[in-house]
């Protein structure tokens, strides 16, 4: 039988409680091919006050049947994420104040295969619509097939994506830095946006 679970949706001071085990969630699962992030907590309380200080932000977190948090993903409006979030898209001509960014999902490797992450799409979808967003973007991480770390059987989340209706948009890419696994100091990573626009 399936272990219980329970969906919170978390937005504002609501997440206050949560900053640190959001943080260890997201260092843990980003561990991971294809990010192989080496993270620490206090990046992660920095980065996910930006979450917690936009006013039309939500936070999906998963806890299992003892309140230990096994998953998560969030969302906030385009504009209120920092400028090189923005930047690819200002360079493409296009209004940061009309896109809703979906950040990450996380969700540790017993609880997959549950429909959580079709769950997770479900709801931000959902909350970006009702404040009458019409794009929703996210990125990914660009990483070659012949990645020296990437696992036997390995297989992306492209067609998971396209089956949501979402388009790969190699004109809008960003750089972001961080230590990867193996890595003496933090190195520039390239991703890649995928949106989607809505029909009002």
């Amino acid at each position: 039988m399936d272990a219980p679970m329970h969906i919170h949706e978390l937005r504002g001071d609501a997440l206050a409680p949560w900053l640190e085990a959001l943080g260890g969630l997201r260092i843990r699962v980003f561990r991971e091919y294809p990010y192989l992030y080496e993270g620490t907590l206090e990046y992660e309380r920095d980065y996910l006050s930006v979450y917690q200080n936009s006013r039309d932000s939500l936070v999906v977190l998963v806890t299992d049947g003892a309140g230990n948090a096994v998953g998560a993903t969030t969302c906030l409006p385009l504009s209120d994420e920092g400028p090189e979030f923005q930047e690819p898209f200002l360079r493409a001509g296009m209004d940061a104040a009309e896109v809703f960014y979906f950040g990450e999902s996380l969700l540790l490797p017993a609880w997959r295969g549950r429909g959580i992450g079709k769950l997770f799409f479900d709801r931000r979808e959902a909350h970006a619509k009702n404040l009458g967003y019409r794009v929703t973007a996210f990125c990914a991480v660009d990483r070659p097939n012949a990645h020296p770390q990437r696992p036997a059987g390995y297989r992306p989340l492209d067609a998971f994506w396209q089956s949501r209706g979402y388009v790969k948009q190699p004109d809008l890419q960003a750089r972001f830095v961080w230590k990867e696994i193996g890595e003496e100091c933090e190195s520039p990573k390239t991703l890649t946006f995928w949106t989607r626009a809505w029909t009002p």
